[in-house]
């Protein structure tokens, strides 16, 4: 009993610091002065670099969907909407949260090693001592850039996974690019298209801050930085479930009325 009183009193404890840290980052996001160059190269290094991983994710993906679907379609005689169930199943749902996963895993614990490795080597202490506000510098860019590309990422995934489920459609049936991405693009609502885009924004924002944070507040120590890299793959990737969740309510409630 006293072990799970523990364990909820710290879980409460890290909800609370967790909290209290984003509330940090939205009353740094707008206000002066901006790192501009600081944010463009962190877009470069979490948008660019992680691109290729995308674009391979998102193909295979397709390719794969495509192909568990296709038998079970052509049973029920419904193979000509395989390009509606695609496209609809991917930007709902598929595009956003796989690839909100795989950046989770790659940029969320390279953010958390990166920013524990500063403070394990005291760099972070040292931009504090010499007037410089680590917080804007390190976190703010950082989330920002997060926020930023996600949704770009997701949009590529998208494309790319549609491609690959066109890939197999070609090569098993009479179907022509234009026609496939016509029907794919022709069965979306509005109520498709913007609760996915949006998410991806709220995605971007827990991959880094949850990144940031244990990073920014490491452990002592090279296990401290490994502790931090996991942890936030682990619990960013919670926070993921726990957002498309809500988003789906929220989608499904607006949207129906």
């Amino acid at each position: 009993m006293h072990a799970i009183r523990s364990a909820t009193a710290g879980t409460l404890e890290e909800v609370g610091r967790l909290s209290a840290f984003t509330g940090r980052f939205f009353q740094s996001a707008l206000s002066r002065p901006f790192e501009g160059r600081e944010l463009l190269r962190q877009c470069y290094a979490i948008g660019y670099r992680s691109l290729f991983l995308v674009l391979a994710t998102g193909f295979i993906m397709g390719l794969v969907l495509t192909l568990q679907l296709r038998p079970t379609m052509i049973d029920f005689g419904a193979v000509a909407y395989m390009p509606d169930m695609v496209g609809i199943a991917f930007v709902r749902e598929i595009g956003p949260m796989v690839t909100a996963l795989i950046c989770a895993g790659k940029i969320g614990s390279g953010i958390g090693a990166e920013l524990g490795s500063m403070r394990v080597t005291e760099q972070i202490d040292a931009m504090e001592v010499s007037g410089t506000n680590p917080f804007r510098f390190l976190v703010v860019t950082r989330v920002w850039a997060c926020i930023l590309m996600l949704p770009l990422l997701v949009v590529v995934a998208d494309a790319m996974g549609l491609l690959g489920s066109y890939f197999i459609e070609s090569t098993r049936g009479q179907v022509s690019l234009a026609l496939y991405f016509n029907r794919a693009f022709g069965a979306m609502a509005i109520g498709d298209l913007v609760p996915a885009t949006v998410k991806t924004f709220f995605f971007g924002l827990v991959i880094g801050v949850v990144g940031c944070y244990k990073g920014y507040y490491s452990a002592k120590g090279t296990a401290g930085v490994g502790r931090a890299a996991n942890s936030a793959v682990v619990i960013s990737s919670l926070l993921l479930f726990l957002v498309d969740f809500i988003a789906v309510l929220a989608a499904d409630i607006l949207f129906e009325i």
